[in-house]
């Protein structure tokens, strides 16, 4: 460690480039973990944050709740299963409100609704106001992200294409689905508006989108045998079944794991050049008696010392540029990815310069001083 520390000081401007180009890809790593993390949040906090273990779909559904249409009274029948604790129907549909009385487009917001019993374990807590109540149908809580349009404890504002109308009694947080926020009605509300067009529940009793299960070693295969037409999955398989979730994570961890192998490549390069310009001062040293490990651990501590330092940066420069961001940007930043890439990127750095290792492994003193055949 300390030859390492006294070269990285004798040699200042040739060690900040390199800090300065891991300062960067440490930087945009932390900045698409971040947007991954809140898009994936934006598209399905509503399914993350709810206190369901399992749920129940239409066969063939593939896990979507657009796709899925089963009966109300599987409710009863699923609640008398094996190992199951607790049951609530669900129903989503996506919709747009109308700010005051006004008509114009821009004046739209597009939300979520999402039908649940009200007093259920799918119903989020309220951080403001009061929550749903059997007593009055039309009475909802939203996501507090609705406030940034305008919206107020007490509003009411009409559904677009709809004669229905919905009073806000309570906001919640952290409740968006599909990029936008959640409304949570009552059930029986949110049938008359999904299905207002005649045959649109085609002919089921109190249609639902999918049942949500709360237990633990449920058997989904047991469930989808003894009930006919249904496909029983674990809530993070349903989060997957989201629209576009899988193509939108899909795309940001292409973009990272390109970026890493891309550090690697880079790092392992500058490293291996730092070393053959040394290849005299690792020949003299050799001869002095230096061993091969002595010489391996000085560049890895120096590796280490220089990616460490690089990577506190770009983690001071990410929640700084977080900081800043405007408030519709879909940014997050959780403290686990922000760990978990930075041991990501230590180790990819530590690894490259493995690289340098073997090349001072392979150094002859003699040849290095210019003596050899």
């Amino acid at each position: 460690m300390f030859l390492a520390l006294k070269e990285l000081k004798h040699n200042k401007a040739r060690f900040l480039m390199i800090a300065i180009i891991f300062v960067l890809i440490s930087w945009l790593v932390f900045i698409l973990s971040g947007l991954g993390n809140g898009l994936s949040t934006l598209a399905a906090s509503t399914f993350k944050n709810m206190q369901a273990d399992y749920v129940v779909f239409e066969q063939g559904s593939k896990a979507s709740m657009s796709k899925s249409l089963l009966p109300g009274e599987l409710t009863k029948q699923l609640a008398e299963m094996p190992n199951v604790k607790a049951v609530s129907p669900m129903g989503t549909i996506m919709a747009s409100v109308i700010k005051g009385k006004s008509t114009a487009n821009e004046d739209k917001v597009d939300i979520a609704i999402i039908g649940i019993d009200p007093g259920s374990f799918l119903e989020p807590a309220v951080i403001e106001g009061t929550g749903l109540t059997s007593d009055n149908m039309t009475q909802v809580i939203v996501n507090n992200t609705m406030k940034d349009e305008g919206f107020k404890l007490g509003d009411t504002f009409q559904l677009d294409g709809s004669t229905e109308s919905l009073t806000i009694t309570g906001f919640v947080k952290d409740q968006t689905y599909n990029h936008v926020a959640a409304v949570f009605t009552p059930i029986a509300e949110w049938r008359k508006i999904a299905f207002a067009a005649p045959g649109s529940d085609k002919g089921f009793t109190e249609p639902v989108n999918a049942i949500m299960l709360q237990g633990d070693d449920i058997d989904s295969n047991a469930l989808n045998k003894q009930l006919s037409g249904t496909d029983t999955v674990t809530r993070a398989a349903a989060v997957q079944g989201m629209p576009g979730y899988k193509e939108e994570n899909g795309t940001i961890m292409m973009m990272l794991a390109f970026l890493l192998a891309i550090s690697a490549f880079v790092l392992g390069v500058f490293f291996y050049v730092f070393t053959m310009q040394k290849t005299n001062q690792f020949g003299i040293m050799k001869a002095i008696g230096a061993k091969n490990g002595f010489l391996g651990k000085a560049v890895v501590s120096q590796v280490f010392v220089l990616s460490l330092s690089s990577i506190i940066v770009g983690i001071i420069l990410t929640y700084g540029t977080a900081a800043i961001m405007p408030k519709g940007m879909p940014f997050m930043l959780d403290p686990k990815l922000v760990s978990t890439y930075s041991f990501v990127l230590l180790v990819i750095s530590l690894l490259s310069s493995l690289v340098s290792v073997r090349t001072i492994s392979k150094i002859d003193p003699l040849k290095a001083l210019g003596r050899g055949e």
